[in-house]
């Protein structure tokens, strides 16, 4: 029981986690089974424990809800406006997320009806304010996938070059010429060549390649811009 001198709101997260399947960019809802927005897909999210900061509140809700857990997370914005909540007053710490969905098994945890990945196109109507912050956390993307390679987490470890292509016209909205692209992703020197070919597929198969994240990092360290601005 704690006692103050005069009202405090209560602070949660919510977290936005985006996966790529080679075709469309998606993103993770689960349908609630609270009083309040019952049977409402919403995003994953709850109330931050007085022994935990934000980042753990967020990182320990996904794994209870969602089962995802050593992911790659970063904070998005603070909503807090007055009625946000219908309970009472509620300040959220929105994160966003990127995983491959190939690496992880997902299932319904603690206080979900079900969960599921939606594409970005075919989002039902969302409970609170969750529909602004996702379209907050697809602008961040938007904007951050141009000077940071962050697109890299949401692809397996190997991929081919057009799965790349594909990934970046999705997240920026717009048409790039595949040749430029070509041109100016293999000439950031960071990406792995594994002199494999995509096996069994019946038209031409396409090399695969990795991102080399070590050689980012050290890059990164001697002032190494990673500009895809002008692709």
């Amino acid at each position: 029981m704690f006692t103050y001198e005069y009202p405090r709101p209560a602070v949660t997260t919510d977290c936005v986690i985006f996966g790529f399947d080679g075709g469309e960019l998606k993103v993770l809802l689960i349908e609630r089974t609270s009083t309040t927005y019952n049977d409402f897909w919403a995003l994953p999210g709850g109330f931050i424990n007085m022994d935990e900061d934000a980042e753990a509140c967020a990182r320990r809700i996904l794994k209870e809800e969602t089962s995802l857990e050593n992911i790659y997370i970063e904070q998005l914005y603070t909503f807090s406006d007055i009625d946000r909540d219908p309970r009472y007053r509620v300040i959220s710490i929105a994160y966003y997320a990127l995983v491959k969905l190939s690496d992880y098994f997902i299932y319904a945890g603690r206080g979900v009806n079900h969960i599921q990945w939606f594409s970005l196109s075919e989002v039902p109507t969302l409970a609170f304010d969750h529909a602004g912050i996702l379209e907050m956390a697809k602008q961040r993307l938007k904007g951050k996938i141009k000077y940071q390679p962050v697109g890299f987490e949401l692809l397996p470890e190997k991929f081919t070059l057009p799965e790349l292509h594909r990934l970046y016209e999705i997240i920026l909205e717009t048409s790039l010429d595949r040749r430029n692209f070509r041109k100016k992703i293999l000439g950031t020197n960071l990406l792995i060549d594994y002199n494999e070919l995509v096996k069994n597929v019946p038209n031409r198969a396409a090399k695969l390649y990795g991102f080399d994240k070590q050689k980012y990092e050290e890059l990164s360290e001697n002032g190494f811009y990673f500009d895809c601005e002008h692709i």
